[in-house]
């Protein structure tokens, strides 16, 4: 399970829609790890002058790195995430997250980014089964 929802975001799921600040707190308390990660990269690209932030430490045991996989394999959480921060996320391995500004989309750095040959050459062997 990705998410621990309580009984009451539950209810309200059910009941219709669900807003983004209290997906984006289910998200938080569910997944502190990923939320750290994206939460630092985010403020990284804010404060700083690159073009881009991104987390280049792995996670440091499994239960983490399976928090950030689960966030950036989820549309949802994935979007969510980008919602609150404002940020669009590109992501590669099992620890490589950017957060780049909305406007740098399909611009030549965020295209480089998630691109095949940034991904070919982002492998290390310790990196096979992350």
């Amino acid at each position: 399970m990705s998410l621990d929802v309580p009984a009451a975001i539950l209810e309200r799921a059910e009941a219709g829609e669900v807003d983004d600040a209290d997906f984006a707190e289910v998200v938080r308390t569910s997944l502190p790890y990923a939320w750290e990660v994206v939460s630092r990269v985010a403020a990284e690209l804010e404060s700083g002058s690159e073009e881009y932030a991104d987390n280049l430490v792995a996670p440091p045991d499994e239960v983490a790195r399976g928090q950030l996989l689960r966030a950036m394999a989820s549309d949802a959480i994935r979007g969510g995430l980008e919602r609150h921060f404002k940020v669009k996320l590109a992501f590669q391995n099992c620890h490589r997250v950017a957060a780049f500004p909305l406007s740098a989309v399909g611009g030549e750095t965020y295209s480089r980014f998630i691109g095949t040959r940034a991904q070919l050459l982002n492998q290390s062997p310790e990196l096979r089964n992350c």
